[in-house]
């Protein structure tokens, strides 16, 4: 869970964040704790009742076929352009750790694709838990000790670092510049909403939670799940922090030739803290880019096997004929990741950090009004019309979001999300039937 939600974004984009940001990324964290609260609590408990192989199955019994078509494509739309963006990042690392002209980026990123295809083929989920934990524990390795051979080459001891790092600007956590997207109430809220909709709606991560045996099990690995991301946020936030004052101290990010501040942890670690804490890094980046990744490859692979052939309700599929299409659907996901991270190499600009969830913003909108219209409501709806709805959801938003910018000067930041998830809900309401529902879902 924790290596899924802390991917490579997290260990080079919030540490590189800090040095424009500070802590203003802390009030999201907080608002993630209590999004874990409502997954486990609310959601979680449909699911198990449901016996849910695919969480998308509950939009077909709750409202049909087109709103569950519709909610499993923005999941696929969802999942690869998220896990593109965070396997993007290591990639660029990763090439830019090599020698110049020692192999060009498609390359790496091949290489890079083709072993992440190989490393979850077989294993599926079982695979991806049990490595998971090892991982996740090496990419956290390479934090403490990047802090710890910073703090020294810097002359400090463990309390004159937490005393540097506190008394400089670099920690405050609350932007009270309400027209600021890191405004703290912005950040807060929209913390909460993204962990609904990336984890609590998010195929990924709740093929995860419903591995574990009952439903109090689920709830009890979710919240220790939410403390856990607390601790390793705040890590990840002082890592930043003491990485902006060891810039500083060396003349800033142009003399020490850092172009953009995902690069700043990369480059410090690989050039300036010795070679044995250049490997370090280098595991712990490889280590962190694998659970998003495998896991994003074998949950697009179970909800295109699921939600668009229906292993779970076809009978004319044989168990080798199931096979077949399952390694087919694989290496389909990753070509299409190896092709959207050769975009991205042409196309990004800013933080990576930023882009994940400004893209989820636009795509689990419709996710999230799905849902909870179906939570917090007994109505049905006029089936046919919900791809239109979550269609036009997104682009009004878009054009919500730059009328505001242009003639306000005000931005939605990633509360973006709340009002995508509105739009689709009222949508819903203006398109619901007469009838109730039964109860049997929503009770």
């Amino acid at each position: 869970m924790v290596g899924t939600s802390i991917s490579g974004v997290t260990l080079i984009s919030v540490p590189g964040n800090v040095m424009n940001q500070a802590f203003f990324y802390m009030p999201m964290v907080f608002g993630f704790v209590v999004g874990y609260v409502i997954v486990a609590f609310v959601l979680l408990p449909i699911y198990y009742r449901m016996n849910l192989i695919s969480i998308y199955t509950y939009l077909e019994t709750r409202f049909g076929f087109f709103t569950y078509k519709t909610g499993a494509s923005f999941f696929l739309l969802s999942r690869v352009l998220g896990a593109a963006v965070r396997i993007y990042l290591v990639v660029f690392v990763l090439h830019g750790l090599l020698p110049s002209g020692t192999a060009p980026f498609w390359v790496v990123a091949l290489i890079f694709m083709v072993l992440i295809y190989l490393y979850t083929l077989k294993g599926g989920v079982k695979t991806i838990v049990w490595t998971d934990v090892l991982q996740t524990t090496f990419m956290i390795l390479a934090v403490i000790v990047a802090v710890v051979v910073i703090s020294r080459q810097m002359g400090w001891n463990m309390g004159q670092m937490v005393s540097a790092v506190a008394t400089s600007h670099y920690s405050s956590w609350f932007d009270f510049r309400w027209d600021n997207n890191t405004y703290f109430l912005k950040q807060f809220v929209s913390g909460i909403f993204i962990t609904i909709v990336m984890t609590g709606l998010d195929q990924e991560m709740m093929q995860k939670n419903l591995s574990c045996k009952t439903l109090k099990d689920s709830q009890k690995n979710m919240i220790t799940t939410s403390i856990t991301i607390v601790a390793l946020n705040l890590l990840f936030l002082t890592l930043g922090a003491v990485l902006a004052l060891y810039v500083n101290q060396r003349g800033g990010m142009a003399a020490m030739g850092i172009s953009s501040v995902d690069k700043i942890f990369p480059t410090i670690a690989s050039s300036s803290l010795g070679i044995g804490v250049g490997i370090i890094f280098l595991i712990g980046l490889v280590s962190s880019s694998y659970p998003s990744a495998g896991g994003a490859l074998t949950s697009l692979t179970t909800s295109w096997c699921v939600d668009f052939i229906g292993f779970n309700r076809r009978t004319d599929l044989t168990e080798k004929r199931k096979l077949s299409i399952r390694y087919r659907t694989h290496a389909m996901y990753s070509l299409i990741f190896f092709f959207l991270i050769l975009l991205l190499y042409a196309l990004n600009n800013e933080a990576v950090i930023n882009l994940v969830y400004k893209l989820a913003s636009y795509t689990y909108g419709p996710l999230l009004g799905f849902f909870f219209f179906g939570i917090a409501t007994r109505y049905q709806v006029r089936d046919r019309w919900m791809p239109y709805v979550a269609v036009l959801s997104p682009a009004f938003c878009f054009w919500l979001d730059w009328l505001s910018n242009t003639f306000f000067h005000f931005g939605f930041g990633f509360t973006l999300l709340i009002v995508n998830g509105l739009f689709t809900f009222i949508g819903m309401w203006l398109l619901r039937k007469p009838a109730l529902i039964s109860t049997k879902v929503t009770d």
